[in-house]
């Protein structure tokens, strides 16, 4: 077999026998094989650094136009979600290089794979496409003929998937409104625990039901100046994952009112959760902070540890009382719980793993990652801080999870 280095990928790329062409993360033409010059009958400079759109726009004589739309939204679910998107069928409208104004009718049949680069963002997107224009025509080109044959298989399976997509995606938009009601009405959006300042932050993954799998929480708690901070993961999103956090945070803040230590009230969260549909897998953490006696207790059932960092700037992530999830064993066991002291101004971060972790990527950069941004801005409000923190670490176009933040400032 020939070693990579003696293999000319670019003039393979050239070679190939389907129309393939490059895009940019921004729709713009990087590279098209030959064939795709051939087949749409452009010439590769008037290709080159173009945007997809403005080389093949919908055609602004037929309103119901919508090839080009539909390839957009292809697209952009490639560049959202890193996966491979195929196309069903779809009928375009493209004008004449050498005959402005003049459309003519194709028919393609598109499939979009993203190209991702070392910290597994999309860098380039392959865009083939087969031409299968002549099918459609093969009987005559009349309008009951492309009928017949738009019937036939894999075109009419294609058409069906699609229309079923599309009614999909209506239920799911109905869904995600649903889940996204329930979330706003039990996740407070500003809480202020006692005389101490603390800000949240939840942003929802990418996606068609992109929320409700993360929750948190704070309370105050009964005796002296302390209060409770929790944070939250259920498996999966929408509104079945949204009653499920609901249940099992409203668990949590009854058990943290009575127990005597953030160990018992998730021993007591566990528990519950053995009973309750849709909890498998849940992670939390909670915390007892009490600002008389300057300590944090702590207690987590498979959770990322949180960050306390200290006035001085030194960071710790409070991970010596760590258990599995919270239905782990049938039997439920005890939990572990540690304690730690801090000093006025130190900062109290607890997150859930869709701010840290990225596909492709070492499990120990999140939290360095993390541990720098809030270094960075420790000195700043909590509520700046909750944000430059997302800033630093959440892609611009949205992350693959869900991503929940709290910062307490002590």
């Amino acid at each position: 077999m020939a070693d990579d280095a003696e293999i000319d990928y670019a003039a393979v790329f050239q070679a190939l026998p389907g129309m393939v062409a490059l895009l940019t993360p921004d729709l713009v033409y990087a590279d098209v094989n030959e064939e795709f010059l051939r087949v749409s009958g452009r010439k590769r400079e008037d290709m080159l650094g173009r945007h997809l759109f403005e080389v093949f726009p919908d055609n602004p004589n037929d309103g119901g136009a919508s090839g080009m739309r539909n390839l957009k939204a292809s697209l952009l679910r490639v560049l959202t979600t890193g996966e491979r998107d195929t196309m069903a069928l779809q009928r375009y409208d493209v004008e004449l290089p050498d005959r402005p104004g003049h459309w003519e009718e194709r028919y393609w049949s598109p499939v979009n794979e993203p190209v991702l680069g070392p910290d597994g963002k999309v860098v380039l997107l392959v865009h083939r496409v087969e031409e299968v224009t002549e099918l459609i025509r093969a009987r005559g080109g009349t309008d009951s003929d492309r009928a017949r044959v738009l019937e036939a298989e894999p075109y009419r399976r294609a058409r069906e998937l699609q229309e079923l997509n599309d009614r999909l995606r209506k239920a799911h938009a109905r869904e995600r409104e649903v889940a996204f009601a329930l979330q706003e009405a039990m996740l407070p959006a500003r809480p202020q625990v006692a005389d101490h300042r603390a800000a949240v932050r939840y942003r929802p993954a990418v996606g068609a039901l992109n929320v409700c799998g993360d929750w948190y929480d704070l309370v105050d708690l009964v005796g002296g100046n302390r209060v409770g901070v929790s944070v939250g993961d259920v498996v999966g999103h929408g509104l079945e994952a949204a009653c499920v956090m609901g249940q099992l945070r409203s668990a949590l803040t009854a058990a943290s009112r009575v127990a005597a230590g953030p160990a018992e009230a998730l021993d007591v969260l566990g528990r519950y959760a053995h009973v309750v549909d849709g909890a498998e897998s849940a992670t939390a953490v909670t915390t007892f902070i009490d600002f008389d006696a300057r300590t944090v207790r702590y207690s987590s059932a498979g959770h990322p540890p949180p960050v306390l960092v200290h006035a001085s700037g030194r960071m710790e992530f409070l991970d010596r009382a760590t258990d599995p999830p919270l239905d782990a064993h049938p039997d439920p066991r005890p939990r572990s719980e540690a304690r730690i002291e801090f000093d006025d101004g130190a900062t109290l971060a607890l997150y859930t793993d869709g701010l840290i972790e990225r596909r492709r990527e070492d499990i120990d950069v999140g939290p360095a990652r993390l541990a720098d941004s809030l270094g960075h801005h420790r000195k700043s409000d909590p509520e700046i801080l909750a944000d430059s923190v997302l800033r630093d670490l959440l892609p611009p176009e949205g992350a693959r999870d869900d991503a929940a933040l709290v910062v307490v400032r002590l």
